[in-house]
C-alpha cells in the first residue's frame, strides 16, 4: 500500500527537481575539486563556455523556485489535515537550516541555509493574495536581475514559487497545455535573444572564477548570465512540461522522477560523492573541465540507479525520512508493503 504522500505527489515537480539536480552538480563540482583553468581554444574551454551559457545561473534558479512551491504545498496540506501548518513549517525550515550549517562546512556555495532563512522571511506571504505574491515576485526578480544579485534573487524566486503553488500551476497540467505552449514559446524567443546577447560577451580567454577575482569582461559575462537565468530556467521548465505530456517520455525519464523525489538526499550526497572521488583518485587541482563532466556522469548513474531501487522498497529517501521525522516528531513508516503476486 502506498502512503498518503505518494497519492498526493505532483509528479511533474519531482521530474523538475531531478532535472535541476542534474544541472547543479555540473557547476558545483568545479570549485569543490578545484578544476584546472582550461587552455585557450581547447575542448575544455568550449565546455566552460557551454556551462556558463546553459547551466550556471539556470538550475539554482529552478531549484529555488521549486523550494517555494514545495513550501507552499507543505503548509497548505498540513492545514488541510487540521494541523498547525505554520508551526510545522517553522520547525521544518529550522531543521533544514541545521542541515545546511553542517553541509556548508564542506561546500561553501551550498543553498540550504539560504533557503531556510528566506523561507522564514516569506512565511507571512502564504496568507497574501496570489496576485500580490505574483506581482511583487516579478518586480523583485526584475530588480535583483538588473543588479545581477544571485543571492538576493532567491527571495523573488521562492515568492514566485509560492504564487505558482497558489495558482496550482503544476496540477492538472494537461488541462492547461495550451497556456504552457504559449508560455514556452514566449520564453523560447526571449531565451534565444538573451543567450545570443550573453554569447557576444563571452571572454576571449578561459577564466578561473573560483580562484579569485575576475576581469571586467568576465564579470560582465557572468553578470549577464545571472540576469537572464530566470528566463532560460523558465524555458527549460516549459519544454520539460510539454515533453512529459507523452507517456513514452514519462517512462524514459522515470528515473529522473525518483531522483527528484529524493532531492535532499541526492543534493547532499552529491557533495559526499564529489569529495570521495577527489580523495580516492587525487583529483583536487588536477582535473580538467571535461574530466569533471565524466565524474558527474558516473555520479548521475550511481544516484539515479540508487534512487530507483531505494524507492522501490521505501516511501522516502534517507534524508527525507529524517527531515520528516524531526518535523513531525513522529516516526513515519519507511518500508513499503510489497504486493505478493496472486495475493
Amino acid at each position: 500500500m502506498n502512503s498518503v504522500e505518494d497519492k498526493v505527489r505532483i509528479d511533474v515537480l519531482d521530474y523538475l527537481r531531478g532535472f535541476a539536480l542534474l544541472g547543479i552538480i555540473l557547476v558545483n563540482i568545479l570549485p569543490l575539486l578545484e578544476v584546472k583553468l582550461p587552455a585557450p581554444e581547447s575542448l575544455d574551454a568550449s565546455y566552460q563556455r557551454f556551462l556558463f551559457l546553459f547551466m550556471e545561473g539556470r538550475f539554482y534558479t529552478l531549484f529555488s523556485f521549486l523550494f517555494g512551491v514545495g513550501f507552499y504545498l507543505f503548509i497548505s496540506r498540513a492545514i488541510a489535515k487540521g494541523k498547525n501548518g505554520y508551526f510545522l513549517f517553522f520547525r521544518r525550515i529550522l531543521i533544514l537550516f541545521i542541515f545546511g550549517i553542517i553541509h556548508v562546512q564542506f561546500h561553501q556555495g551550498e543553498a540550504l541555509t539560504v533557503y531556510a532563512v528566506v523561507g522564514l522571511l516569506l512565511l507571512a506571504c502564504f496568507k497574501v493574495r496570489r496576485k500580490i505574491n505574483l506581482g511583487v515576485g516579478l518586480l523583485l526578480l526584475f530588480a535583483f536581475s538588473i543588479l545581477a544579485s544571485k543571492l538576493f534573487m532567491v527571495i523573488p524566486l521562492m515568492l514566485l514559487g509560492i504564487a505558482a503553488g497558489q495558482y496550482q500551476v503544476f496540477e492538472r497540467v494537461a488541462e492547461k497545455i495550451k497556456k504552457v505552449r504559449i508560455f514556452t514559446l514566449i520564453m523560447l524567443v526571449l531565451g534565444i535573444g538573451s543567450l545570443n546577447y550573453q554569447y557576444q560577451l563571452v571572454p576571449s580567454m578561459p577564466f578561473g572564477f573560483f580562484a579569485g577575482g575576475v576581469d571586467e569582461d568576465t564579470y560582465m559575462f557572468l553578470s549577464m548570465g545571472i540576469m537572464i537565468g530566470p528566463i532560460v530556467s523558465a524555458l527549460y521548465v516549459g519544454i520539460l512540461m510539454l515533453l512529459l505530456q507523452f507517456p513514452l517520455v514519462q517512462k524514459i525519464l522515470s528515473p529522473l522522477k525518483s531522483y527528484g523525489r529524493m532531492a535532499l538526499t541526492n543534493y547532499l550526497s552529491q557533495t559526499i560523492l564529489i569529495y570521495l572521488a577527489g580523495h580516492m583518485f587525487q583529483l583536487f587541482g588536477q582535473i580538467t573541465y571535461l574530466q569533471s563532466l565524466f565524474v558527474c556522469l558516473v555520479i548521475y548513474a550511481f544516484q539515479l540507479i540508487f534512487s530507483v531501487i531505494w524507492l522501490r522498497y521505501f516511501h522516502f529517501g534517507p534524508m527525507e525520512w529524517l527531515w520528516r521525522l524531526l518535523t513531525y516528531l513522529k516516526v513515519p513508516p519507511m518500508k513499503k508493503q510489497l504486493k505478493v503476486p496472486g495475493a
